[in-house]
């Protein structure tokens, strides 16, 4: 029986190119605070970075076109009075981000349409609840303005932030600090990775841990664990001889790991970037200086090895943006947004095509802006999947509408404007 030496993938040739130079984002004093976040977060209109800032916490949030040198006095989103540790845009909204500090409270913003002309120090809302720092922020990835965050007090709060009410904490599931949290696709379950070695899969609704397993990696440095589409769980961290490990797990049976492979003795925490609609996972170690990138499929390894995007200068953190983001007629199915000591350097990943027409299989419907929940239906436990869009015509955002929070009541309560309709022009290269 002949074996196919090679996998057939259309994938495989995936490869990385970072910009050039007047395209970064320059002269930004990105944050030197000692947390295992990403430290930037990306919409298809902002980019956000936490920077390093005296006397309390802060974060640039530049219009995706602001590229060059950043004035030393650009103005910064600063109410926060410690330093912030993570932040993540709403899936819902591009012109809201919350924002998880030091200062034991998460706050949530507003973003002029045009990004900052002023600095911000007064949020939509500030959420308390935490008795120590919090290390995670997370929007639900379809109910709208259900948010998550984690704190180094162990515990889990789930905020409904139309209302500014903590709806559901779980305590005393976590005996260790909390390295990372991720939904599943529509949100039903969490998934996390503690200190105490344990990956839990947890039912937020109902409180209560769905199933967990000890000592997914035996080392002792931190793990990361994500939510696949296929309700399998990707988990990274460092096998007892500090080697850095990568495994994948059925969430109804953790017993066993579907596979593990081993990858190198570098010490950085590998954060894990996901793509449902390819099935590809992007791994980039913090103070490395390359994203590896592999593909999961159903046939043995499972976690198939693509390629590595290279460069000179290690990562201090590392932005991902949203598929509806990318740039359709190039054939993008990736940009990162790579944080180097004093800049930000976007990452194109591209798929070699020789046709300029639209590449249907590279993108399948997309996960869009609207939310296919309310929070108060989420609440009483209702579930839906992500309302698709289709990338075809070079997808174009609808209006935002604003985020309205009705504890505070800060936000003007004038209607919208009209969404102004943008005809779409699709580019063909001769």
């Amino acid at each position: 029986m002949l074996r196919r030496v090679v996998r057939q993938s259309k994938f495989r040739h995936v490869f990385g190119q970072a910009v050039r130079n007047d395209q970064c984002y320059d002269d930004i004093r990105v944050s030197r605070v000692t947390w295992d976040s990403s430290f930037c977060a990306v919409n298809p209109r902002f980019v956000a970075i936490i920077i390093d800032a005296s006397g309390g916490g802060a974060f640039l949030v530049l219009p995706l076109q602001k590229t060059g040198r950043i004035d030393k006095v650009y103005p910064t989103v600063c109410g926060h009075t410690g330093p912030v540790l993570d932040i993540d845009w709403c899936p819902h909204n591009d012109l809201v981000i919350a924002s998880g500090s030091e200062d034991c409270t998460v706050m949530v913003w507003q973003i002029p349409e045009n990004g900052l002309e002023t600095p911000m120090s007064v949020p939509v809302v500030v959420l308390e609840g935490h008795s120590k720092r919090v290390g995670i922020v997370s929007w639900h990835p379809t109910a709208r303005n259900v948010l998550l965050s984690a704190g180094c007090d162990n515990q889990i709060i789930i905020w409904n932030v139309g209302t500014g009410q903590a709806m559901i904490h779980l305590e005393d599931m976590h005996p260790d600090v909390i390295f990372s949290v991720s939904w599943s696709r529509n949100g039903s379950l969490l998934c996390t990775a503690c200190k105490d070695k344990k990956v839990r899969v947890i039912d937020p609704r109902k409180k209560k841990i769905v199933t967990e397993k000890d000592k997914a990696h035996e080392g002792a440095r931190p793990m990361r664990a994500i939510f696949l589409a296929d309700g399998n769980i990707f988990t990274t961290g460092f096998s007892r001889m500090s080697e850095r490990q990568l495994a994948l797990w059925k969430s109804d049976n953790m017993d066993e790991p579907i596979c593990v492979q081993e990858m190198d003795t570098s010490n950085g925490v590998l954060l894990p970037f996901y793509d449902p609609d390819t099935n590809v996972v992007y791994l980039c170690g913090k103070g490395d200086s390359s994203i590896r990138y592999f593909e999961i499929t159903d046939e043995a390894p499972f976690v198939h090895y693509l390629s590595t995007f290279s460069t000179k200068e290690p990562q201090r953190g590392m932005g991902y943006m949203p598929k509806r983001g990318l740039d359709v007629n190039k054939c993008e199915i990736a940009r990162f947004y790579k944080l180097h000591e004093r800049k930000c350097e976007p990452i194109i990943m591209t798929v070699p095509r020789k046709s300029d027409l639209f590449q249907d299989d590279l993108y399948p419907d997309t996960a869009g802006p609207d939310p296919a929940l309310e929070a108060e239906e989420w609440f009483v436990g209702k579930n839906g999947g992500p309302i698709l869009v289709s990338l075809k015509d070079g997808y174009v955002s609808t209006k935002s509408r604003d985020l309205k929070v009705v504890k505070t009541n800060v936000l003007e309560s004038k209607p919208a404007p009209k969404a102004e309709t943008i005809p779409t022009v699709q580019k063909h290269t001769a």
